[in-house]
């Protein structure tokens, strides 16, 4: 059994979680950012292959209290790496500390490696190491002098899918994206749309929930080269993946006012195996017309600290509402930093999550429409 660790932007802990649980994973914490899981070496497969809202997943090595950097050198030199880093594995250490007294970072890193050097030279009985195979990320994490060691099993982040190559301005994350569809009453029966798409993210992800589609299906991870991890693993678990994949077609609809992203969504989609499940067009959100009752609008429109003048995002604001008005039956479901949002709709919103975007700290406004849309 092991311990893995599926990070995640604050706020969002509860999201993972539920993904985490609809997984079948046990013995499940949460805390700050993180959720922590049981599971066995075939579950780093699983977990990254599968979770849509968490930014990586970490292979939890040990924790303990280390109030000086002797205390950090011999808990981290306690900890089993030979079970994972063979002899010409490639290491590097990385590290981050909030409110411990062991606070330059610099020097933790360079302790916990002497440290991980120190062991793997006992247990291998060589005092130089090629360092030419797999490679292993150490992550030494200091909150209020607990110590966690960490080996990152993703690679490049979760949200990198393998279907954005390019993307328009101030992009929001797959891993959001598919968070804020998971907090709303949208359910894949059910029609969805972003008025403002831009390069098509939201209803791209929303795609891939509907179809059952495995977010990591279709790219790789650092631990593919680890021999614990064999190819036949991989195999399996992404076989499995693909066989769930079912044959809802969806109803999902994205708009922009700029021709560029439109054509860069139906790109995106085509690249992510969806785009006949979407339907894309160039309009601006006051010329659009709902296309049936009972919807999901979903967007993360442009914000005036970030694209466009403050009367811009006003009047976007104000068309916003007009169209929205017409018909009470739809949830409408808007992240933004700008605080006058709820001033311009003419309405407070039912629920306000505190979110990040990236780093621009942001509400998200849910106004979840008449009750036939909850159910």
């Amino acid at each position: 059994m092991i311990r893995l660790i599926a990070t995640t932007a604050f706020g969002l802990e509860a999201v993972v979680k539920r993904e985490v649980l609809a997984l079948g994973f046990k013995d499940i914490s949460v805390l700050d950012g993180r959720v922590d899981f049981s599971g066995e070496c075939a579950d780093i497969a699983k977990a990254n292959i599968w979770l849509r809202s968490s930014d990586r997943v970490l292979l939890n090595m040990g924790e303990f209290t280390a109030l000086s950097f002797d205390e950090l050198f011999e808990g981290a030199k306690s900890l089993d790496w030979e079970q994972w880093i063979p002899v010409n594995g490639k290491f590097t250490v990385t590290g981050k500390s909030i409110r411990s007294k062991l606070y330059s970072v610099p020097d933790c890193q360079a302790i916990v490696k002497k440290a991980v050097v120190e062991r793997l030279k006992t247990r291998y009985k060589t005092d130089w190491f090629k360092e030419d195979g797999p490679e292993y990320k150490i992550q030494v994490g200091l909150l209020k002098d607990k110590a966690t060691l960490t080996i990152d099993t993703t690679g490049a982040g979760l949200h990198k899918r393998g279907y954005r190559p390019a993307a328009a301005m101030a992009p929001l994350k797959e891993t959001l994206a598919a968070a804020l569809i998971s907090l709303t009453y949208w359910r894949k029966e059910r029609l969805l749309l972003d008025p403002m798409c831009g390069s098509g993210t939201i209803p791209i992800e929303c795609a891939l929930m509907a179809k059952n589609i495995a977010p990591g299906l279709g790219r790789g991870f650092v631990s593919e080269m680890w021999p614990q991890m064999t190819k036949r693993v991989w195999d399996e678990s992404r076989a499995q993946a693909r066989s769930v994949i079912n044959d809802l077609r969806p109803q999902i609809y994205g708009s922009d006012i700029d021709p560029k992203a439109v054509r860069l969504a139906e790109y995106n989609a085509r690249q992510a195996g969806v785009g006949e499940f979407i339907r894309f067009e160039v309009k601006a959100i006051k010329d659009i017309d709902l296309p049936a009752p009972y919807g999901i609008a979903i967007c993360n429109p442009p914000y005036a600290e970030r694209l466009g003048t403050t009367t811009e995002v006003e009047q976007l604001y104000l068309d916003m509402r007009n169209v929205f008005k017409s018909d009470d039956t739809w949830s409408l479901n808007v992240i933004t930093p700008d605080e006058f949002f709820e001033k311009i709709l003419g309405k407070k919103a039912e629920k306000k999550r505190k979110l990040f975007n990236g780093r621009i700290k942001t509400d998200y406004y849910q106004y979840f429409g008449s009750k036939a849309t909850r159910n």
